[in-house]
C-alpha cells in the first residue's frame, strides 16, 4: 500500500512547478470538501495525496481555466478540457464513483480514511 501511494505522489509532485495562486487552492479544497460530503466519499488515509491532487488540480484550473484530473497524460490539455470528460468531476467519478486520482474513494476502498474535511498545516 505504502509504495503505490508513494508512487502515485512522485507522479503528482513531477507536474507540480508552478506557483499556484492561494485563492485557487483555496477554492478547491472547498469543492473537494463539499464533493466529498455530497458524495458520500471520503479522502485518502495519506493526506499527502489528498493536497498532491488538489494541488495539481489547482494548477489545471490556473493554467487552463478548469480542474482537469492532474492523474493523467493529454497530447492536449485544451482539446481534454473542451470535452470535459476529464474535468473534476470525471465522468468515471459522476457515473460510478471511481476516481483515479484517489481524492473521492468510497468507505469501502481499503486507501479510504474517514475524513472529508483536508486542513493544511
Amino acid at each position: 500500500m505504502l509504495k503505490t501511494l508513494n508512487l502515485f505522489k512522485l507522479k503528482i509532485q513531477m507536474t507540480s512547478n508552478i506557483e499556484i495562486h492561494s485563492k485557487v487552492i483555496e477554492s478547491m479544497r472547498q469543492f473537494a470538501e463539499n464533493y466529498a460530503k455530497s458524495t458520500n466519499t471520503y479522502f485518502c488515509v495519506d493526506l499527502d495525496v489528498t493536497e498532491s491532487v488538489i494541488q495539481g488540480l489547482s494548477k489545471n484550473k490556473q493554467l487552463f481555466g478548469a480542474p482537469l484530473c492532474p492523474c493523467r497524460y493529454y497530447d492536449n490539455k485544451e482539446d481534454e478540457i473542451s470535452l470535459a470528460y476529464w474535468n473534476c468531476p470525471c465522468v468515471p467519478m459522476r457515473e460510478r464513483k471511481e476516481c483515479h486520482c484517489m481524492l473521492f474513494l468510497t468507505p469501502e476502498n481499503e486507501f479510504s480514511s474517514t475524513k472529508q474535511v483536508f486542513q493544511t498545516e
